[in-house]
C-alpha cells in the first residue's frame, strides 16, 4: 500500500476547470443533487446502511483561492459540473469560505497571507488569563467574519440559491483556542487550570453558535449538513465540527475539557458531526459518548493522511449505533478494497469517501464496495 505522498500539495484534490455562472447549468445539477438527496433522505432514516459519495475537493480553494469569491465561486461550479460524471450517492456541495482561524479574530487575530499559500494566523495572546480577560467582539464583525458573510451573500446571490451549500469550515473549541494563544500553554493549564480552561472554551462556543447560526441564516433552504470536509446533504442534519487536537491529549482529557462544548454545540445545532485528522482510534469510546452525534470522520489510507487509522477494524464499534462512520480513503481500487473489507460490518451505517482518478475507476470503486457491503 502507498504510503503518503508529500510532494503533493493536497491529497485528496481533483484538478477541475472553472466554469463562470452564465456557462453553468443549474438545472441539471438541481436535478442530479436532488435525485441524489432522496438516496440520501432514505439512507439518513435508517438505523444502518451504505452510501458511496466521490467527494470533489478543489485545491485552489483550500490554499490562496479562499480569498476570491468570484474564482472561488467558479472553480467549486467546475467541480460540480465533473462530479456528475463520477457514480456516486451524495451530491457535493459548494462552501463559501474555507480557513481556519475564523473566531480567532474576535481576540485580535489577523489573516497572514503567503502568495501562493494558504491564510495563516498566529496566536495574537500570550496567556490564559488574557484569554479569559480580553473583550472579544463578534465574529460577524471582524474583518473575516465580513468576508465570510459577504462570500455566502455573493454564492447565493449568483446561484439564486438553488445549489446546495455549506456553512464555513468550523472548528471546535479546542481547536479554536490553539489560534489564540500558544497551544504548548493550553495543554499545560488543562493541567495546571482546568476550570479556566473550561471558561475559555465556553467563551469560544458562545462565538461559535453566534456566527454559525448567522451563516445558516443567510443560506436559508439551500443549507447542506453537516457541511465542510463531510459527506453532506439537505436531507441531512447536525454541524460538522473539526477537533483535531483532541490526539494531543488523553482520551480522558479530552472526555473532561472538550466534549462539554462539543455537546452545547450539538444541542443547538441538531446533532454533531466529529472530525480529527490524524489516528484517533485510540479516542473512539469518548467520541461515540458525544451527546447528539450524528456522524464521525476519519481518514482510513496512508495516501489520505500521514498517520491514517491503521487499526481499523475497532472502527466497527460504530455498528449497531446508529452513528455514520465517513471513511475517506484515498487509493487505487486495490487499497479501497482492502480497506472496505476490514472495515465493514453488518449493521455499520457507512459512507465510503473515495477519490478515483477517473469516472470508470469511480464506477468500479462502487460497484467493489456495494459487492463488500451487501
Amino acid at each position: 500500500m502507498k504510503k503518503f505522498d508529500t510532494s503533493l500539495a493536497d491529497s485528496q484534490a481533483t484538478e477541475v476547470k472553472p466554469i463562470s455562472v452564465k456557462d453553468f447549468n443549474f438545472e441539471i445539477y438541481s436535478e442530479y443533487a436532488n435525485r441524489l438527496d432522496e438516496k440520501c433522505k432514505s439512507f439518513w432514516e435508517a438505523d444502518s446502511g451504505l452510501l458511496v459519495y466521490r467527494r470533489m475537493r478543489v485545491a485552489e480553494c483550500f490554499s490562496y483561492g479562499c480569498r476570491d469569491m468570484k474564482s472561488s465561486l467558479e472553480l467549486q461550479l467546475g467541480a460540480l459540473q465533473a462530479s456528475m460524471q463520477f457514480k456516486a450517492d451524495v451530491p457535493n456541495f459548494l462552501e463559501p469560505w474555507y480557513g481556519l482561524g475564523t473566531v480567532a479574530s474576535a481576540f485580535g487575530g489577523d489573516y497572514i497571507w503567503h502568495p501562493g499559500n494558504a491564510p495563516a494566523i498566529k496566536p495574537k495572546l500570550s496567556s490564559l488569563q488574557e484569554v479569559l480577560d480580553y473583550s472579544a467582539v463578534p465574529v460577524a464583525k471582524t474583518a473575516i467574519g465580513k468576508h465570510t458573510l459577504q462570500m455566502i451573500e455573493y454564492f447565493i446571490e449568483q446561484t439564486k440559491g438553488q445549489l446546495p451549500i455549506s456553512l464555513a469550515d468550523t472548528q471546535s473549541p479546542l481547536n479554536i483556542i490553539g489560534n489564540i494563544y500558544p497551544i504548548d500553554s493550553f495543554l499545560m493549564d488543562m493541567m495546571m487550570e482546568p476550570e479556566k480552561v473550561k471558561q475559555a472554551l465556553e467563551i469560544l462556543t458562545d462565538l461559535s453558535i453566534e456566527f454559525n447560526k448567522e451563516q445558516r441564516n443567510l443560506i436559508g433552504d439551500a443549507l447542506v449538513s453537516p457541511g465542510h470536509g463531510f459527506s453532506s446533504s439537505r436531507a441531512w442534519k447536525g454541524l460538522g465540527m473539526s477537533d483535531d487536537n483532541t490526539i494531543m491529549m488523553s482520551p480522558d482529557q479530552y472526555e473532561e475539557t472538550a466534549v462539554p462544548s462539543a455537546n452545547r454545540i450539538a444541542g443547538k445545532f441538531g446533532g454533531l458531526a466529529f472530525h480529527s485528522c490524524g489516528n484517533w482510534e485510540r479516542w473512539i469510546d469518548k467520541v461515540l459518548n458525544i451527546d447528539g452525534l450524528l456522524m464521525a470522520d476519519g481518514a482510513f489510507s496512508p495516501e489520505t493522511d500521514p498517520d491514517a487509522n491503521s487499526n481499523i477494524e475497532l472502527f466497527q464499534k460504530f455498528a449497531n449505533t446508529g452513528i455514520i462512520l465517513n471513511a475517506r480513503i484515498v487509493g487505487n481500487l486495490n487499497v479501497i478494497e482492502e480497506q472496505i473489507k476490514r472495515l465493514w460490518k453488518p449493521r455499520m451505517k457507512l459512507i465510503v469517501v473515495t477519490y478515483c482518478k477517473t469516472p470508470e475507476e469511480q464506477g468500479e470503486a462502487y460497484r467493489i464496495i456495494k459487492e463488500i457491503c451487501k
